[in-house]
């Protein structure tokens, strides 16, 4: 079921965008060449206890995961692109680390990521990684009242296509408010002028990924991790958006 949340409720929610927006801040500041992903992960456990909110990762358990998450982080590495378990892995000189983070605070949730090169940079990442960031602007922009799903989805496959990336359907946006993920999907292509109908109100998360040289993914033998079929390189930028009758706001924008 869709739902529309009123201006007041969008201004509640704002408190676990900032939230989210805070943690993935901290923990782009922490990924560096030694780091582990435990210690990312604990370092995002501990700001979640201190601020009192609720993990949307540790209990979760849809159909397509092996078990429950376990976790409070998704972070993948390289040829991981989502779902990322983390594990006893020290990051190294060049890995591209995608961090994914949702949670919810005094009942409304927050969802967003990032994707960062740990210390030298591949310029083929570089230009990954800013590719589903102009993604993700371009499908925010287009996150407006009387536009369409379609519009963003088309956005956001435009942007995929120049740069010489093909999409993958099976994961993408969606819906959010008091849970992590609702309707409407939002995929990342999509034909323009199709689909649910945008409307003031709409709360989604927007989440172009992209993976280097394939759209095929396989699950990792952890039940979670998804990886680039060919073991091309993956990157996955995300944003909790309001749609408003004055544009789209971004809840999750981090400073």
């Amino acid at each position: 079921m869709i739902e529309l949340r009123t201006p007041s409720e969008i201004e509640q929610m704002r408190p676990a965008g900032r939230f989210v927006a805070e943690v993935l801040s901290r923990l782009v500041d922490e990924a560096a060449v030694g780091v582990n992903l435990l210690q990312l992960d604990r370092i995002a456990h501990d700001m979640i206890r201190a601020r009192r909110a609720e993990s949307c990762y540790v209990d979760y358990h849809p159909s397509f995961g092996a078990s429950p998450f376990g976790k409070v982080l998704c972070t993948s590495v390289n040829d991981a692109v989502l779902h990322g378990l983390p594990r006893d892995y020290a990051l190294r000189d060049g890995d591209l680390l995608s961090v994914d983070f949702a949670a919810s605070v005094d009942g409304w949730v927050a969802d967003s990521a990032v994707s960062v090169i740990v210390g030298t940079p591949r310029a083929a990442d570089t230009k990954l990684i800013e590719t589903t960031r102009i993604a993700l602007d371009a499908g925010i922009d287009a996150a407006r009242v009387g536009n369409k799903v379609g519009d963003i989805s088309a956005a956001i496959a435009a942007v995929a296509t120049a740069a010489g990336y093909t999409i993958n359907t099976d994961f993408g946006g969606h819906g959010v408010g008091r849970t992590m993920h609702g309707d409407p999907h939002v995929p990342n292509d999509g034909r323009p002028g199709r689909g649910y109908p945008l409307r003031a109100g709409l709360v989604i998360a927007i989440e172009p990924w992209f993976l280097e040289t394939t759209d095929r993914i396989v699950t990792d033998a952890d039940g979670w991790t998804l990886r680039s079929a060919d073991g091309s390189r993956g990157a996955h930028s995300e944003h909790t958006v309001a749609i408003t009758e004055d544009g789209p706001i971004i809840l999750t924008a981090r400073g």
